[in-house]
């Protein structure tokens, strides 16, 4: 069996790097190494684990499919370790450690740079993009040193700062005739084709519920999981959007009008950081930057505190 002594940090650079240059000289060229010296270093990485890494056709190299099964855990691994020798450089030279900060990508790109712009940060900032879960799941784990998210995020190890609350809002292309309304109801959509998030167990649920109530079925659904998507398929003209308000007012795509909606579909989110950790200056300015933020671009915004979670989800759960 292969040890962790056996697999030689500059094979596995040179597999990386093989694999993202798609041929050796480009790799060699990149690890700033001879082309022999790459060809020898993935020779060896192919003895050592068994199995051949690329079939080889002349001058020509393909992956394998164990290849590539491999590459995704060895390319986690050396970012790993890239990070490692950061942090250890920072350290060392008594720098101020970098602030991450784990958001959905609604969250990430529509309120986190508004909010980080009125700090002086002193620190480097590492913004993780990740779904939902995995946001909360890098605050748990501590690898993020604060996380927002939409709703749930009652866990036993974060904190929950305060719950951000704005109605939905529905997107369409500018020249649509329902664009120059000033509110929209969801009467006013039956028929048009709906530009809808995929997961259904979050916001996506919610509205085709308040449709199905209504008898206000769509036409038909295009499916993504992206909030910028989304406003990129309707500024097309391939339909409309029932969206979350942070991405509708803190990224606006020309070509695409929003307008509220009539009745009151509320996104929920919050603000959490890895439970019982001494918060630094820099998370204490961020949560208290994020709510300012949140209250100059969303006009219905609302703070409620954390302990209102428990009489929020409740109110979700009779919707379903």
């Amino acid at each position: 069996m292969t040890t962790l002594h056996d697999l030689d940090l500059r094979q596995l650079e040179a597999f990386a790097a093989v694999i993202s240059a798609g041929n050796i000289t480009a790799a060699a060229k990149a690890l700033d190494r001879s082309q022999p010296a790459v060809s020898r270093l993935i020779q060896e990485l192919e003895q050592s684990l068994g199995y051949l890494l690329f079939t080889r056709n002349g001058p020509r190299i393909h992956p394998t499919e164990e290849a590539l099964q491999l590459h995704q855990y060895v390319q986690k691994a050396l970012l790993s370790l890239q990070q490692i020798r950061l942090r250890a450089q920072e350290i060392g030279q008594q720098q101020h450690r970098p602030l991450h900060i784990a958001a959905t990508p609604a969250l990430a790109a529509g309120l986190l740079p508004q909010a980080l712009a009125t700090l002086g940060l002193q620190n480097k900032v590492h913004i993780i993009s990740e779904s939902a879960e995995q946001t909360a799941h890098a605050v748990i784990s501590g690898e993020a040193d604060i996380g927002l998210c939409s709703l749930p995020l009652e866990h036993h190890a974060v904190d929950l700062h305060w719950i951000g609350q704005s109605r939905c809002v529905v997107a369409l292309q500018q020249d649509d005739p329902l664009a120059k309304e000033t509110h929209i109801t969801l009467n006013c959509l039956a028929g048009r084709r709906l530009i809808a998030p995929w997961n259904p167990l979050r916001l996506r649920g919610r509205f085709e519920k308040a449709l199905k109530k209504l008898k206000v079925p769509p036409h038909e659904t295009i499916e993504t999981n992206s909030s910028a998507n989304i406003l990129a398929c309707v500024r097309a003209g391939l339909g409309v959007a029932i969206l979350e308000p942070v991405t509708a007012w803190g990224m606006p795509l020309e070509g695409v009008t929003i307008v509220p909606l009539e009745e009151d579909i509320p996104y929920f989110f919050g603000v959490i950081t890895p439970q019982g950790r001494q918060l630094s200056l820099a998370v204490q300015s961020l949560i208290a930057a994020l709510e300012t933020a949140a209250e100059q671009l969303l006009s219905s915004f609302q703070r409620l505190p954390a302990a209102e979670h428990p009489r929020v989800m409740r109110l979700l759960n009779q919707e379903d």
